[in-house]
């Protein structure tokens, strides 16, 4: 039961969005769900993700299990976990808001303003000596900001203040190598979105040359130093220094670019002392180790929270192809599927009516979460053609306009076959491997259709034959017929012809499969199904 308690005031900082509030009452609840303290409409965040105790005066955070847990400046949350004003939180996700407890200023432009605030006045006698001790204790704090705006927004007005320039611009590489804004501010604090009036020819030049470029008047400096850009956009002063990752354990050596970071004014010369220069280069240099931390701690959370929905994703697929077996006193019905990474583009499953025993076995194109997708979408679309009993060529049919229709770009082979007690087998193979019939000898179901999802109006046929008690039939994916060993060759159909796998197990021909492969990882998923007439 909720118990009154002195307000808490908070701020939930949403990147420019500032939302505060108070804890009036403990324990105060976080979640997705409405009935929470405080709201937060975020896929990552649980419907119950955590909540915040005070007892005697302390403010003590307890994650209630969520999905994608609860982080206290980028680390996991310890169980009830005390946190300060200094404190950072971070519900489900690293590159999500941030929660912070105390007064109501308390946000991180507010405290880099405080940082800011120290630094020694231009034209006053300030000593080296001050401006070094007001540099390290800002990069201290700068240190607790563990989002990647934080810091760039605290690069961004310290930099402004330092070197009295009228705006400020911080760019990141790409994934493919080029340079994109990521925050612009002017010496008022105003964000700035426009980099058309920059001068793209230095920062051109350094990004090529991998070193400063810096012109504290431009009117006083050679010509040719000045860029076409410089000339158009009436910049006065100008100062690119590119941001550079550093090789772990070797001083002096760096690794590609990270960003740039870019300062000018058009109204006035500048001017850095030695020491000035020396603290720009060393902000930036702090400031770009901040940035590359942050940016591996965010991917490494992406991809452990990749790596959890894929695992989900994977034990959704299997609970699909987890068919009861039908117990039937005239057939018997096994299946084994094997993905060849997390989750596949094979799926197989059987359907029992009161007249018939049907199955469907099925490959789609390509690999992975895509080829997965369309994998569950068509079971659950066969699946309730078959329960419904329409005819084999009617499923595909239906089929074949769903996914033409959709353009997703892929097919998909696969091969229904519906079987009756009297031993009457009718099948529709689409582009599939032919199953195999194993009867006193070993043949194969040979008619044939062009794959589901080709050509909106393909015509498809289904063939008929008639089992004899004892005879088997296996119906396989390609991702065993083309199981490669080291040589390049590949396990083949003939080879499941031969007399020796009429009646091996499914185990046994896949570890046939795997045995023939050697040491080689599968490249493609494994489905087996087959079906023993009894009579």
């Amino acid at each position: 039961m909720p118990t009154s308690i002195s307000p808490v005031p908070f701020v939930l900082i949403d990147g420019a969005n500032r939302r505060r509030g108070v804890i009036a009452h403990s324990p105060f609840t976080v979640g997705r769900l409405a009935e929470n303290d405080l709201v937060l409409a975020y896929a990552w965040v649980s419907r119950r993700h955590a909540e915040l105790v005070v007892e005697d005066g302390t403010c003590r955070l307890v994650d209630l299990g969520s999905r994608h847990g609860t982080f206290v400046n980028g680390k996991p949350a310890a169980p009830r976990q005390p946190i300060t004003e200094q404190d950072a939180v971070q519900f489900g996700a690293l590159d999500g808001p941030i929660f912070r407890i105390g007064a109501m200023e308390s946000s991180s432009s507010s405290t880099i303003r405080e940082i800011i605030s120290q630094i020694p006045e231009v034209g006053t006698s300030a000593s080296a000596l001050e401006k070094m001790r007001w540099f390290f204790e800002s990069a201290r704090k700068l240190k607790t900001y563990g989002a990647v705006e934080q810091i760039l927004d605290a690069l961004l007005e310290t930099t402004l203040q330092l070197t009295q320039t009228e705006r400020g611009y911080v760019f990141l590489c790409n994934a493919a190598g080029q340079m994109e804004l990521a925050q612009g501010r002017d010496d008022q604090g105003q964000p700035l979105t426009d980099e058309s009036t920059l001068s793209h020819g230095a920062i051109r030049q350094a990004v090529s040359t991998s070193s400063e470029y810096i012109v504290t008047d431009t009117l006083s400096t050679d010509p040719n130093v000045r860029s076409a850009s410089i000339v158009a956009h009436s910049i006065r002063s100008v100062i690119c220094i590119p941001l550079r990752k550093h090789r772990p354990g070797a001083p002096g050596q760096v690794s590609d670019l990270l960003g740039l970071l870019y300062l000018d004014s058009r109204l006035r010369a500048g001017s850095l002392t030695q020491i000035d220069s020396d603290l720009l280069h060393t902000i930036a240099t702090d400031a770009a180790a901040l940035i590359d931390n942050a940016q591996l701690a965010i991917a490494e959370e992406r991809e452990r929270r990749y790596r959890e929905e894929l695992s989900i994703a994977a034990n959704i697929q299997q609970s699909l192809m987890r068919a009861r077996m039908p117990s039937l006193s005239w057939a018997q019905v096994s299946a084994l599927s094997v993905p060849c990474s997390e989750v596949g583009g094979d799926f197989f499953d059987i359907v029992e009516n009161s007249d018939s025993l049907s199955v469907v076995v099925a490959d789609i194109s390509g690999k992975g979460i895509s080829a997965a997708i369309l994998a569950s979408t068509l079971q659950g679309l066969v699946y309730a053609q078959l329960a419904a009993r329409q005819p084999l060529n009617t499923i595909v049919e239906v089929v074949n306009r769903y996914i033409c229709g959709r353009k997703t770009g892929k097919y998909a082979t696969l091969a229904i076959l519906r079987i009756a007690p009297d031993g009457t087998l009718e099948y529709i193979n689409c582009g599939h491997v032919p199953p195999y019939l194993y009867d006193k000898a070993c043949s194969r179901l040979s008619e044939s259709n062009v794959p589901v999802g080709l050509i909106e109006d393909a015509p498809f046929h289904a063939g008929t034959v008639r089992l004899t008690p004892g005879d088997r039939v296996l119906v396989v994916t390609d991702g065993v017929t083309e199981s490669e060993c080291g040589d390049g060759s590949f396990f083949g159909e003939d080879r499941l012809a031969m007399p020796e796998f009429a009646n091996a197990s499914l185990d046994e021909i896949c570890g046939e499969v795997q045995k023939f492969s050697g040491s080689l990882a599968a490249a493609d998923d494994c489905t087996l199904l087959d079906i023993r007439y009894l009579g």
